[in-house]
């Protein structure tokens, strides 16, 4: 078994036009003074140069530099805005323009080819940075479609899910020849956001081995999802694991849709790490029986505690929750004498009453 890494921060929402908020390596001491060993990158151009570390490993290695100074390590590179990108339902285009670069908003077929670029780069930035998993979205074309009323015409989900698996495709073959993983957020707003949406997407493309997953529990208790059998379900392809809390109080009013409601007034809510209802204690155990690979990482949303408290407390949260795994069996003080050799294969037998 495998003692999972951590603490480690998601640092998305932590980015800020002050300090110590507003660079990489000032984020990264900050963190570290929390008692973080590792930062999971959003790659914004105000952390890093997506092109450049993509075709520089002496750049990316100077990122490293930076934050080995302050004893952290990345994680894994984020690109949730870009996947978003990938594939946009024209439902959502004025709001999800914000998230391409200026030079392509308003044309949607320039900011699809952007998006691509941008994935592309991160898989080449992820291999020179010594990475082997990378967090994203996979773009939504069914959504705008998740209640059947009105009935769905036939073969609509088929043909979002064709296109959208087109699509991911080649930037899955550029992440495997980098050998990294794609792991996509299971997310509500995407095509990918329940167990059953993700199998549809793997059939697609092959089973493609690189088309992993990200865990976050918080996602699944909003939708009354079972996070723990999740777990059993998928977790050979769980390779990257954000840790963030939630809470669901349905009401004789609102239930899973929130009516239309803002975050502090809906039945379900993000919360603060050990403010929330997510059996944290069980996830680990399943991690660690399972040898998951990676890291704890810290996402921080709330829609009540200030982030930097959150952000304290979670350090501490996850920390007492790693497991660290035992080197051998609780009854090996109890075990036989006997071995697979020759003796070992004869006392077996004898005990067994054959001779």
């Amino acid at each position: 078994m495998k003692t999972i890494k951590g603490p480690a921060i998601f640092l998305a929402q932590f980015l800020g036009a002050t300090a110590p908020f507003d660079t990489l390596e000032s984020l990264g001491a900050w963190a570290a003074g929390l008692g973080y060993k590792g930062v999971q990158i959003p790659c914004d151009p105000r952390l890093i140069d997506l092109k450049t570390a993509a075709a520089s490993k002496t750049y990316c290695d100077e990122l490293k530099g930076k934050l080995a100074l302050h004893g952290v390590e990345i994680t894994e590179l984020s690109t949730h805005l870009q996947g978003q990108l990938v594939a946009v339902h024209p439902a959502y285009d004025e709001p999800f323009d914000a998230f391409a670069a200026p030079e392509v908003r308003g044309n949607p077929a320039a900011r699809q080819k952007w998006a691509v670029q941008q994935l592309m780069y991160a898989a080449q930035a992820s291999q020179n940075l010594g990475l082997t998993a990378h967090a994203t979205f996979s773009g939504a074309l069914a959504w705008p479609y998740l209640y059947s009323w009105p009935p769905r015409p036939s073969g609509l989900i088929e043909t979002a899910f064709d296109e959208l698996a087109r699509r991911w495709k080649p930037i899955l073959d550029r992440f495997d020849d980098a050998g990294v993983d794609v792991c996509y957020e299971i997310h509500p707003g995407e095509d990918l956001h329940d167990g059953v949406t993700y199998e549809m997407f793997l059939e697609r493309v092959d089973n493609h081995p690189r088309a992993c997953l990200l865990y976050d529990p918080s996602h699944f208790v909003l939708q009354q999802l079972d996070y723990l059998a999740y777990i059993d379900h998928y977790h050979e392809r769980i390779k990257i694991f954000h840790v963030k809390d939630a809470e669901f109080n349905p009401t004789g009013k609102q239930g899973v849709y929130g009516g239309f409601q803002s975050w502090i007034n809906r039945a379900g809510r993000f919360r603060s790490l050990g403010d929330g209802q997510v059996d944290f204690k069980a996830i680990f155990s399943k991690m660690a029986q399972y040898d998951f690979p990676g890291w704890a990482v810290l996402e921080w949303e709330c829609c009540i505690k200030h982030p930097e408290d959150g952000a304290r407390e979670g350090a501490t949260f996850i920390a007492e929750h790693i497991i660290r795994v035992a080197d051998r069996a609780f009854d090996d003080f109890a075990a036989g004498n006997a071995s697979d050799d020759g003796a070992g294969v004869a006392m077996n037998r004898r005990m067994l009453g054959l001779g």
